[in-house]
């Protein structure tokens, strides 16, 4: 037996291998702290819990229309209403298991064989291969450290050709943290008009902002940007609700349609659980929200204090959790008498040396770097640093 040439394409994702590997690590004893996969380390918060144990218990256990709940896509609207300045019809919404999801159906929706599509980099680990699974072509465009890795509008105009059918924007971004501005967003937003592309505009970490920089979506720029830009968010990041699976898109009228097409025929519907548990979510106060930012702001400070006073190159972040540590300054140099040579052979050593998982930067599309979440207990956080640091300060 043989899988499909599409199917055989894909390669796993490195960020739960790692998170998976660390994690048998740790049931079997040993002391392993691990920086690997992006989820908040918070439960989710209570009214939500109560929300979905409720929904149970009154039966909303069936089928849903496969766009979602009406109430709830009614919900999201007024959402990106208040947030986003975005006003958009019910019938525009596309509840589904995840962002992720949201994702693979826009793509699916998007993309002919060979269509091209611009990737910023460092990207996330799941785009190119969804890019490729649905038979498009990934064309990455590293950004410039010195720019907190954003790309500009000019490599974005750079990158397009006639073959050129989208560019995926991802702000705040994983991994690396950068948060575009207003600015940067309406020029790239320019070009894409230009050029006559669309825009799949990833959305999910525009609450975990830590400075003054407006989150700015690129749908808000232009009547053709907002018939021209799939808008992806959902609950994960913000409410600690990463197991729930639900996430959301919003999407001109004849791309909604088609999505829904697709879904009730690949996943029905997303949970009615968490459907109504994501009600009570968008309908409650944000001040637990409020809470995790200002904590995940604190971790973050703090990460970047103690790569600071022991010597570490980082890029800073603005957004999100993570932090994207360099390491190419390491290449060449080994760990019991084996060559650091990559961002895989510097995380494997540093697994191996110090119990400590971290993500190789060669998923992200630079291999001169390794991501480090800051999803993690303070305390674990700053002993891990450590460890990274005594580890790096013992390479010979």
């Amino acid at each position: 037996m043989s899988v499909s040439k599409r199917m055989s394409s894909i390669s796993p994702s490195l960020t739960l291998a790692v998170s998976a590997k660390a994690k048998a690590m740790k049931e079997a004893g040993e002391n392993v702290i691990s920086f690997g996969v992006g989820e908040p380390n918070f439960n989710t918060p209570a009214h939500i819990i109560e929300a979905g144990i409720d929904a149970m218990n009154k039966g909303y256990t069936k089928y849903t229309p496969s766009s979602g709940l009406p109430v709830l896509r009614k919900l999201i609207c007024e959402k990106f209403q208040r947030d986003n300045h975005l006003s958009y019809e019910p019938s525009q919404i596309i509840v589904s298991n995840g962002a992720k999801h949201s994702i693979f159906n826009a793509l699916f929706a998007l993309l002919d064989e060979g269509d091209e599509v611009i990737l910023p980099a460092p990207y996330w680990v799941t785009y190119p291969e969804v890019i490729k699974v649905v038979g498009g072509v990934p064309v990455a465009v590293q950004g410039a450290r010195e720019n907190q890795f954003k790309v500009t509008a000019k490599e974005v105009e750079n990158a397009i050709t006639p073959k050129t059918k989208l560019l995926i924007l991802n702000s705040p971004s994983n991994p690396t943290g950068a948060v575009y501005t207003e600015e940067e967003i309406r020029a790239i937003a320019a070009v894409c008009e230009r050029a006559g592309i669309y825009v799949l505009s990833d959305e999910i970490y525009e609450k975990l902002i830590y400075t003054d920089i407006k989150p700015f979506s690129i749908a808000c720029v232009s009547d053709y940007m907002k018939e021209h830009t799939i808008v992806v968010n959902g609950v994960s990041k913000t409410y600690a609700m990463t197991g729930w699976r639900l996430g959301y898109l919003a999407a001109p009228k004849d791309i909604a349609k088609a999505i829904d097409s697709f879904q009730s025929h690949a996943t029905s519907n997303a949970c009615s659980i968490s459907q109504y548990a994501t009600i009570a979510a968008l309908k409650g106060d944000e001040a637990e929200v409020k809470m995790m930012v200002d904590i995940f702001r604190a971790r973050r400070d703090k990460m970047m204090r103690i790569l600071d006073e022991n010597g570490l190159s980082y890029v800073k972040p603005d957004g999100a959790f993570y932090v994207m540590l360099t390491v190419d300054e390491t290449f060449g140099k080994t760990y019991h008498g084996k060559r650091i040579t990559g961002s895989v052979e510097f995380c494997d050593a540093l697994l191996e040396a110090e119990k400590v998982a971290a993500v190789p930067g060669i998923a992200f599309g630079d291999d001169g770097c390794v991501r480090l979440s800051y999803s993690l207990s303070m305390e674990d956080m700053v002993e891990g640093l450590h460890r990274i640091a005594r580890f790096v300060k013992n390479l010979r």
